[in-house]
């Protein structure tokens, strides 16, 4: 698996420089590949005007589309991921391509009985919809306990790479015995 500064200077290096006005945003996780790009401004006079934002955005996406497409197809054949984009442009961000991973869940009755209780009430569609709501949800209040949860990944990950190599006994090693 490659990391993520990896991928994301793979991607950098493959990118015409007149794009974005910074750096990308890279996500991945083991499905896919986000990269959301940020796009200058429109015109002064329409500098807070959301719906020029949005069209510049529309813009760029029309205009980039088979570059988009080729850097696509070359990414997903190195990383066995999906690579989806976006961009923003001052306060609108909006995502072109992205996955819907369907997610394997078994859940009992009470779990269920909310999930229909967000239907019934109209704030989602579908149980999938609410699923995906509650999953939001939880991200946007407890974001600092996420983040806590992947940061002590991350250390984990580095006291197991500084430990001792993984795989067979060392032939050189005294025997242990029973």
């Amino acid at each position: 698996m490659h990391t993520l500064a990896e991928v994301s200077t793979w991607l950098t290096r493959r990118l015409p420089d007149d794009w974005f006005i910074e750096p990308p945003e890279v996500l991945a996780d083991r499905d896919e590949i986000l990269v959301v790009g940020r796009l200058s401004e429109p015109a002064a006079a329409q500098r807070t005007q959301d719906a020029a934002r949005a069209a510049c955005i529309e813009r760029f996406r029309e205009e980039t589309r088979d570059h988009r497409m080729r850097i696509a197809r070359d990414a997903e054949a190195r990383y066995r991921r999906a690579l989806s984009w976006g961009a923003a442009c001052g306060d609108v961000r909006q995502l072109f391509t992205t996955v819907s991973v369907p997610a394997m869940t078994r859940l009992r009755f009470p779990e269920r009985a909310v999930l229909d209780t967000l239907i019934d009430a109209g704030v989602a569609r579908s149980r999938s919809d609410a699923l995906a709501w509650c999953v939001r949800l939880v991200g946007a209040n407890e974001a600092e306990w996420l983040r806590d949860l992947r940061d002590a990944f991350a250390h984990v990950a580095r006291v197991r790479a500084a430990g001792p190599a993984a795989g067979g006994a060392d032939e050189d090693a005294p025997a242990t015995g029973r």
